[in-house]
């Protein structure tokens, strides 16, 4: 075995579900200086270590099905990873590393091009400061390889929940196999369900149509990986900083989104979308917009309107579509949609690869701290502009993904109890009716884990 294969040995029998291992890169950062790798050594002993070293446990726990990020790096508390310079670039130097992201002593392919993402984005990104906020989101994808000049209007994010039953997960399958049939590329949270289904349906289309260039993007951030690591269909993983900046990645990048059932999370993903696209500067863009569920969960997106309705007025109807159980209905739209995405920027002139003229308010991409205090302080009024709510309302259900899933928030929750949300009777109601829905369908966790709401509803 030479000196770019793996070099692994298995640790003793009392640990065969670890693995120590030296991993070398493949395609991304094989070429670096001197002093590119000094610098990244120089991350050893710092916060910013501690983050690249969760996030390399995510990837390499690739079989994982829980999403409690605190039990996962609880159970792998002795994990390290280090980068070791060699005359002809790098190594990493894993202990104690999951066994499941290797076969027969050898690591996985996949989860060694995800585990390089992790060291492009968390490390190196960061090493270089790509620029200012203004333009940070386009440096990280651009460096990650994902913004492609020549290329016409094809990629397609879809959304939707990580906790979905095995119906809803054939659905959004067959929804990704009609859309890879007609030559559309798919882009996703990169994690389970909703986020795995139509990649793989997709690649079962693009197959069909001997299409090897299907793009798989991944698209997620440091606070939510842990609970959401890639799946193994992800061939382009970007990391992004913080989860606003993650939200404007997918619209950025995507040329039209489809929506599947979900929690919270996608409650998120909804009310940015739409907060973006009520600012009056957006009028003129084109982002087609499907809401779509299967048989089995034909109430789904009529609780979602109503919701979207009663918070935000009826106008928000006309920023989106539903179409219902019909798989191949909503690829014929989309695929209708990129033609108007393709119009809309020859016209306006915008690039096809990156969304330079969307508009996203100053405040739907300010990150957004969750604690306490800033959940109780946020305004959930019925006074608001409707733009206005719509970005309080996606800080809200931030917060709750956060109190749910990602370390810090289910530590805060753990010493502290649950959040509070004050607000208007007839909003604070509206709310309290969906997240009841979600955790009745169980949408809030993985595994069938019984649910304890992170939040408590207050009427102001």
């Amino acid at each position: 075995m030479n000196e770019a294969s793996q070099e692994l040995k298995r640790q003793s029998a009392g640990c065969s579900d670890r693995i120590d291992a030296q991993v070398s890169p493949r395609g991304t950062l094989e070429l670096l200086s001197q002093e590119e790798v000094a610098r990244l050594n120089g991350v050893r002993n710092t916060a910013l270590y501690e983050l690249f070293r969760r996030c390399a446990l995510a990837v390499l726990n690739c079989d994982d099905t829980t999403d409690d990020a605190a039990e996962v790096f609880e159970r792998y508390a002795d994990f390290s990873i280090e980068i070791e310079q060699r005359a002809r670039g790098i190594k990493l130097l894993l202990k104690n590393a999951p066994a499941c992201a290797f076969v027969d002593g050898v690591i996985l392919n996949g989860v060694r091009d995800h585990l390089f993402a992790v060291l492009r984005d968390i490390v190196f990104v960061s090493g270089e400061a790509p620029g200012t906020a203004s333009n940070l989101v386009f440096n990280i994808l651009r460096n990650a390889g994902l913004l492609r000049p020549r290329m016409q209007p094809r990629l397609v994010v879809c959304w939707g929940g990580h906790s979905i039953d095995r119906e809803e997960y054939l659905y959004c399958k067959a929804v990704g196999y009609q859309l890879g049939l007609r030559g559309l590329d798919i882009c996703t949270g990169c994690g389970p369900g909703a986020m795995k289904g139509p990649m793989k349906g997709a690649t079962i289309g693009h197959a069909k149509q001997r299409n090897r260039e299907g793009r798989y993007i991944g698209i997620t951030e440091p606070g939510i990986i842990a609970a959401e690591s890639p799946n193994p269909i992800v061939n382009n993983l970007v990391i992004l900083p913080d989860i606003e900046k993650r939200l404007e990645a997918f619209v950025r990048l995507g040329h039209g989104i489809i929506v599947f059932p979900g929690g919270v999370g996608t409650l998120e993903e909804i009310l940015f979308l739409l907060g973006t696209l009520m600012d009056e500067g957006n009028a003129q863009i084109a982002l087609p917009l499907i809401f779509t569920a299967g048989a089995s969960s034909r109430a789904y997106f009529g609780e979602i309107d109503a919701f979207l309705v009663r918070t935000l007025g009826e106008q928000v109807r006309r920023y989106y579509r539903i179409i219902e159980d019909d798989p191949q209905a909503v690829a014929v739209a989309m695929r209708e949609g990129m033609q108007q995405v393709s119009s809309n920027r020859r016209e306006s002139r915008d690039a096809y690869y990156y969304n330079w003229l969307l508009k996203i308010p100053e405040e739907m991409k300010r990150h957004f701290v969750v604690s306490h205090a800033s959940m109780a302080e946020l305004e959930l009024r019925r006074d608001l502009p409707p733009a206005q709510l719509a970005i309080n309302l996606r800080r809200a259900f931030s917060g709750i993904v956060a109190g749910n899933v990602k370390e810090f928030g289910i530590h805060m929750i753990r010493e502290h109890g649950p959040f509070e949300l004050h607000g208007d009777p007839d909003i604070v109601s509206a709310m309290d009716t969906l997240l009841r829905g979600f955790v009745t369908q169980s949408r809030m966790k993985l595994g069938g884990k019984i649910y304890n709401p992170c939040y408590r509803m207050v009427t102001a």
